[in-house]
């Protein structure tokens, strides 16, 4: 069986047994895997441990893994860490940001299916998370996210009618903005301020290079944004999003 090494970050993890544990890894050259960490707790009697003691949610790390795209499980051999996000772990919004990020990017992507720039952009997106500028590092990962998956809704003009630049409602079901002169027939629409619309027109103009020129946005306008696209995600997957409500409350 064939053993690959990648540079991974760790999206879920559920403590399998006392020594060991079951996670999944976003891998740069991998995509996603569910890997098992036998003695992933367990130490020698001179206190090495081949997985540096345990694998934490989001850390960063360079992994060594048996890789059989028809297995369900793969088996985690070595891991390395590289960042564990320690400024991270002590702003509580900023770990429910990240985590959230996470969780979207285990559901939006394919297991075994590589998204290298994605990846890169979620390490990055993940360091800001500890700054003050978290609020639009997510909101711009968020689109990258929905973008480069194919999920991103119709957001440059009216599902219903076409007209282009024009907004003010938003439709789960049809998948995009709704304008004005056709909101009366989408029954599942929900009412989204215009400005905050030509904010994500504007966002996703910006290629992810300039990500260093995104506006300085608070929560006040991210999470009605975030609330949609969470909306939005959950009628494309089935299923309800964890860390929504904590994100979102």
């Amino acid at each position: 069986m064939a053993m690959v090494s990648d540079r991974c970050i760790c999206l879920r993890k559920v403590e399998y047994s006392e020594s060991s544990q079951i996670l999944t890894l976003f891998s740069r050259g991998h995509g996603l895997v569910r890997v098992i960490a036998k003695g992933a707790h367990r130490r020698t009697k001179q206190g090495a441990s081949k997985f540096d003691g345990g694998v934490d949610l989001l850390d960063v790390g360079e992994a060594v893994f048996t890789f059989d795209p028809g297995r369900e499980m793969e088996t985690l051999t070595e891991w390395g860490l590289k960042d564990g996000h320690l400024g991270l772990r002590k702003t509580l919004r900023g770990m429910y940001l990240g985590l959230f990020a996470g969780e979207l990017c285990s559901l939006l992507i394919e297991e075994h299916d590589p998204h290298p720039t994605l990846f890169d952009l979620l390490e990055r997106t993940i360091g800001e998370m500890e700054t003050e500028r978290k609020e639009e590092a997510f909101l711009a990962f968020e689109l990258d996210l929905l973008k480069e998956t194919g999920y991103l809704p119709e957001m440059g003009g009216c599902v219903v009618c076409g007209a282009v630049g024009i907004g003010e409602f938003f439709s789960v079901g049809r998948g995009g903005i709704v304008c004005w002169n056709c909101e009366g027939g989408v029954g599942d629409r929900m009412e989204v301020d215009g400005r905050l619309v030509r904010l994500v027109q504007g966002i996703l103009r910006l290629s992810a290079a300039e990500g260093g020129r995104l506006p300085r946005l608070t929560r006040v306008q991210c999470d009605p944004l975030n609330r949609m696209f969470a909306r939005h995600v959950e009628q494309m997957v089935g299923r309800r999003l964890r860390l929504a409500d904590y994100v979102l409350s």
